[in-house]
Formats: C-alpha cells, sequence, structure tokens
C-alpha cells in the first residue's frame, strides 16, 4: 500500500522497511502494521485536535508536567503556540505511560520509538497471527470472565502502584490475545497523585470493567475495587501483591468539603479558559455586549 506521509521519516530513518496495511481507525489516532526488519510491528499515527473527536479536556490534562511557565500560559489561552504543545504533551503522555507500565509489568504493547507524531510499538497478535481481537468482540464463558475481570483488577492496581489511572478503560481498549487481556490507547492516562478527578477516573475505569464481565458473569457488577484500591492507595499500604475483596464499607464521617470546593474550583478555571480561548478567536469584545455573570469575574 502507500505509504502515509506521516510514516515516511520512519521509513527514512531505518525504523520501519514497510507499511503493510491500515489496521484500524480511532477516535484519536489511524493505526497501521508495519514490518520491521522479520517481525510485524504496528505505527500509531496520532489525528491533529481539529480531526480528532477525543477532547482534551481539562480533567486529564491537569497534574501533567509542562516544560515552562510561558508553555503553560499559551495553553491555557489557547494560543497557537499553546495548542502545539498541548498537543505534543498529549502524544508524550501515551509514549510515557507505556514505557513506565511496561517496566511495572502491567500487559501494554512494548514501545519501541516515537518520531514525528508516529508511535512505534508491539503489535499484539490473535491465535491466527493476526491482530488479536478487542474484548467487544469476544463471547466468553461466566469463568472466564471471573478470570479476565480478576486479571484487570490486578492490571488496574499495577498502574495505580506505578502511579496512573488509565481514564478512558473500557472493553473497546483491551485486546485479548493467547496470554489474556492486554491494555491499549493511553493518551488521556492521569498521574494519581497530581490530578483532583483521578479517583472518579478510577471509578469508572472500574466501573466499566465490572459492567462488561458482568454480562457473563452477574456478581461482579456489585463489586466495589475502586474504592477498596483507592483507599489504600491514600493510606499508602497499596502494594502489587494486595489482596483485594472487592467489597468496602462506607467510613460515617462528615463530608469532604475540600474535595468539593477542589471540584469546583478546577470547573471555574475550565471555564475561564473556554472564555479565553473564544475571546482570543473572536477578537475585541464589543462594548454593548452584557458583562459576564458574577460568578466568572
Amino acid at each position: 500500500m502507500k505509504t502515509p506521509k506521516r510514516i515516511e521519516p520512519l521509513i527514512e530513518d531505518g525504523l520501519v522497511d514497510e507499511v503493510l496495511r491500515p489496521l484500524m481507525s480511532g477516535k484519536e489516532a489511524a493505526v497501521y502494521v508495519v514490518r520491521c526488519g522479520k517481525e510485524l510491528r504496528c505505527a500509531k499515527v496520532y489525528k491533529e485536535a481539529n480531526k480528532r473527536s477525543f477532547r482534551q479536556a481539562a480533567e486529564y490534562q491537569e497534574g501533567r508536567k509542562v516544560r515552562n511557565s510561558r508553555d503553560a500560559r499559551a495553553m491555557a489561552k489557547g494560543s497557537k503556540h499553546g495548542r502545539k504543545e498541548q498537543e505534543e504533551n498529549w502524544q508524550n503522555a501515551e509514549v510515557s505511560a507505556l514505557f513506565r507500565l511496561a517496566s511495572a509489568g502491567v500487559r501494554v504493547p512494548k514501545p519501541f520509538d516515537f518520531l514525528d507524531g508516529v508511535l512505534l510499538m508491539e503489535m499484539i497478535a490473535g491465535a491466527d497471527g493476526d491482530a488479536a481481537p478487542r474484548l467487544n468482540d469476544v463471547v466468553m464463558e461466566p469463568d472466564e470472565a471471573r478470570e479476565y475481570h480478576a486479571f484487570l483488577i490486578r492490571q488496574i492496581v499495577l498502574m495505580l502502584c506505578a502511579g496512573l489511572v488509565h481514564g478512558d478503560l473500557s472493553e473497546f481498549n483491551v485486546l485479548l490475545d493467547a496470554n489474556g487481556p492486554v491494555i491499549i490507547d493511553l493518551p488521556q492516562a492521569v498521574d494519581a497523585a497530581g490530578n483532583n478527578h483521578a479517583f472518579s477516573m478510577l471509578e469508572r475505569d472500574v466501573g466499566n470493567m465490572a459492567a462488561y464481565f458482568g454480562r457473563y458473569a452477574p456478581e461482579l457488577k456489585a463489586t466495589r475495587y475502586a474504592k477498596e484500591m483507592w483507599a489504600l492507595y491514600e493510606a499508602g499500604t497499596l502494594h502489587p501483591t494486595s489482596v483485594l475483596t472487592g467489597e468496602f464499607a462506607e467510613e460515617e464521617e462528615s463530608a469532604d468539603v475540600g474535595a468539593v470546593m477542589r471540584e469546583i474550583e478546577a470547573a471555574r478555571l475550565d471555564e475561564q479558559r473556554k472564555q479565553a480561548a473564544r475571546a482570543d478567536a473572536e477578537g475585541p469584545a464589543k462594548t454593548d455586549e452584557p458583562p459576564p455573570p458574577p460568578w466568572l469575574q
């Protein structure tokens, strides 16, 4: 097939010998099967922001390191330079997460290289040697569902011990090869300690797994692994080998007002960034326009 323009630099640098076929096109990237010597690998070509349906919401960006204050201001204002920096941060997040999680023993595709917005990584193959199926395409027995669910809960624990939360985990971004589930698609991974939304994302990830595998083993829908592992994480006692029960008793105490206020502040800052971006795009504000509501001033 014709080599996609974005992959040409990898061929020129000798990282890829040939593009064999497109594998998939998702909400954030297009993936191709490529030949590197005698091995088949995947080249993930990230889509430009205006062609990507998965938006870089502020909740995912929170806690990510920015090179300097100028870049941070530009990103907040949504300027051309800021958008470029935001794109680079978004793409680098997956590369960093893959190397970090692979080192921690999490089953993710092995990353090999990253060049000009193209990630070269391991191809996860199925029994026929072709690309492995997604969980969503697999029908399983109840015992298989329980086994895979337990395995993925352990993977989520390993991720959390490595300081990361996937943030978008579902049956659509878990592949199934001969050795079990493999977690993919990590550009939205968040820092567990530095992001105020980390627990809600963890709870959503774990809930998605319970809902999917609960189709085959209904008792899994009642498990509460997210709260259990998060409580251990906050106490500093979560380890890769921690034994979890799937049960969690809520403590009877007053509401965490600080957490609520942080959520409100995050929403306010997000709205300010949106207002600033709109103002930059529209030019000077008209004097006859009504002032913004008091809560945004």
